[in-house]
């Protein structure tokens, strides 16, 4: 009965995309996630009355931030070729496309954590340093427990994002949702196959999405 309503679909290349789109997707979430804090930590720290408080160091930060994250992604995949195929040593497949998936999300999440970092009582930062907390604990025991909430929210509009440029990645060989959905389907006139496939990144997303939204009220204590 199914297969008379999506004759074109061919559920092994279906599982073996979608493997790989949650593969892209977690290991440039978990980058993204390491990559945007340590740029948001640092946008915040070197900005005018914090702790590291340097008007250049900052200006370059800022600058890498807002360039990156004004790039579109299909352009930004296209500038990176010659970086990835020294990184992968293919422009085809899954892993070429991590280093443009992770470069053009960190930045993108690197705001976020520094708004939320903004976010923060200044008198709790103070208190903290009054009472003798050093450096590490600042960051480890204060502003990142603090900005947590924030951080889980963000980390998950994010992760959508990226679930939508592995699509995007997918058009230019790197595998997943998106290359079958444009190969086999758009290529083809198989539009089963198409519906298929954005049905299942639409699933992905709504996971991702409960999941992240579970987290957050789990460690929101306000």
């Amino acid at each position: 009965m199914i297969s008379n309503i999506i004759p074109h679909v061919k559920w092994e290349k279906v599982i073996d995309a979608t493997i790989e789109t949650l593969y892209m997707t977690a290991v440039s979430v978990l980058a993204t996630f390491i990559f945007g804090v340590i740029l948001g930590l640092l946008l915040f720290l070197t900005s005018k009355g914090n702790l590291l408080e340097n008007a250049s160091i900052h200006r370059i930060i800022a600058s890498f931030v807002n360039i990156f994250r004004s790039i579109p992604f299909i352009i930004l995949i296209i500038l990176l070729i010659p970086l990835t195929k020294i990184l992968v040593g293919t422009m085809l497949g899954a892993n070429a496309a991590l280093p443009a998936l992770i470069i053009g999300a960190a930045p993108f999440y690197a705001r976020m954590v520094e708004l939320a970092l903004r976010e923060i009582d200044k008198g709790v930062i103070e208190a903290s340093l009054a009472m003798g907390a050093s450096f590490k604990d600042i960051i480890f025991k204060v502003l990142l427990p603090e900005a947590m909430p924030a951080l889980v929210s963000g980390i998950t509009v994010t992760a959508i994002a990226l679930v939508g440029y592995t699509a995007m990645a997918g058009v230019v060989g790197a595998g997943g949702l998106g290359n079958l959905a444009y190969l086999e389907g758009f290529q083809r006139s198989h539009n089963d196959v198409t519906i298929v496939a954005t049905i299942l990144i639409l699933f992905i997303v709504f996971i991702i999405q409960f999941i992240g939204d579970k987290v957050t009220l789990k460690i929101d204590k306000r």
